[in-house]
């Protein structure tokens, strides 16, 4: 019995002793798993809790969405894991700043195609309310609202933003200089006083001040408004900005579209996402602004080259961009580029290429890899200008209110760091 009695104490010790080393080894092994970013199973609760993604929101109108709102939204996206977007409604517009140039259907197309965002609220209020705040909150499990440097004020003239300063939940970002919406209605409205002026030298200079971006005011062409033509300042970092940084595979099937893509809209966004399903890897050229001068008049483009680049480059259908591509696609292209198949959509602002001896996609046709896509929408550039001229007198009032408050902006700016 007594020895019997020490054996078991022996085997209880050693199987405590085995029991303190096992206990101790899997310790170490944790809290090296937790040095090196990888948790055993026992421990994932550590990384869910550690990794709940932080999400945030940010809200606009979007009309006539251009890469100033996109490089927004990816600064936006860059303050959290997930970036939620809420799209003012049509009256909510109308009530506050004017009539829309682009319905709610189109701008929530052309948010949810942008590349930073995860997802979109329709028919978001333009004023940040208490109970829309709280839903946000509690709803949509939002951790901060973002908005530019650049004040938005209500019709009263309350900061828009107060309530979600006053909660400690705002944050905010560097406004892109060079754009607004209401600068590119600017833009159009100039257009519809010069061709009521005539002339073909007007025509040509104020080409020139949209595509090379001149910091000056138009005052003599029948309004004193005074509308600012954007001093667009492109950049290489920009641009990196913009970029998915990544070729395709090598046994990718490449697509290949080209186009102007002037004041970039819906109908664009969903011919892309018919293009890039046909492959693995969407390249897109974005002709000059001297070619597309010469095939759609001398007012076009609206926006310059790097302008309409940045646009495409923002939707997530697209993977690389070719700033500058040739109006005919050649065979030599098409090995550089090791291009699969070459696309055009049904709806464009010139399809008469087809009935001429110089048709770009000439050689494409010849190698039997052209194809010809339906256009989900029909929407062209033209169709947005005829929106602002059909409404003229409505969207001049509009612009004028507008650039009042902007002119306060830009003489009361400070530096703001970001990107």
């Amino acid at each position: 019995m007594g020895s019997g009695g020490c054996a078991t104490n022996v085997l209880g010790s050693r199987s405590s002793m085995t029991g303190w080393l096992l206990g101790g080894l899997l310790l170490a092994l944790s809290l090296l798993s937790v040095r090196l970013g990888r948790l055993p199973p026992p421990f994932s609760w550590i990384r869910r809790r550690r990794k709940k993604p932080v999400r945030v929101y940010m809200d606009g109108c979007f009309d006539m969405m251009h890469y100033g709102h996109c490089n927004a939204l990816r600064q936006a996206r860059a303050l959290g894991d997930q970036l939620v977007v809420g799209v003012v409604s049509d009256d909510e517009i109308t009530a506050n700043k004017g009539p829309p140039v682009t319905p709610l259907h189109e701008r929530m197309i052309m948010v949810g195609a942008v590349k930073w965002v995860d997802e979109v609220i329709p028919n978001a209020p333009y004023a940040i309310t208490e109970e829309f705040m709280n839903k946000l909150f509690t709803e949509y499990n939002i951790d901060y609202i973002i908005h530019g440097d650049d004040p938005c004020l209500l019709p009263d003239g309350t900061d828009a933003y107060a309530l979600a300063k006053k909660a400690g939940r705002y944050k905010q970002i560097k406004r892109t200089e060079g754009v607004s919406s209401t600068d590119i209605v600017g833009r159009m409205l100039l257009c519809v006083r010069e061709r009521s002026l005539g002339g073909s030298h007007n025509h040509s200079s104020l080409q020139r001040q949209f595509s090379h971006g001149h910091n000056q005011k138009v005052d003599d062409v029948g309004s004193g408004s005074g509308t600012r033509v954007s001093h667009f300042l492109p950049t290489s970092r920009r641009i990196v900005q913009f970029s998915n940084g990544k070729g395709p595979g090598p046994d990718a099937r490449i697509v290949y579209i080209d186009g102007a893509f002037d004041l970039f809209h819906a109908g664009h966004v969903e011919i892309l996402r018919l293009a890039r399903e046909l492959g693995d890897f969407l390249l897109v050229g974005i002709h000059t602004d001297q070619t597309i001068s010469a095939t759609r008049g001398a007012h076009r483009p609206i926006m310059n080259l790097h302008e309409r680049s940045l646009s495409v480059l923002a939707c997530r259908y697209v993977d690389e961009v070719i700033i500058g591509a040739p109006w005919e696609v050649s065979k030599d292209m098409i090995t550089t580029f090791n291009i699969s198949l070459v696309v055009h959509g049904t709806i464009a602002e010139n399809m008469d290429f087809l009935k001429k001896e110089s048709n770009p996609y000439a050689v494409p046709m010849a190698m039997a890899i052209y194809k010809k896509l339906e256009s989900p929408l029909d929407i062209t550039t033209s169709t947005i200008i005829k929106r602002i001229v059909s409404n003229n007198e409505a969207y001049q009032k509009r612009n004028e209110k507008k650039e009042a408050s902007e002119r306060r902006y830009y003489e009361n700016k400070s530096f703001v760091s970001g990107d």
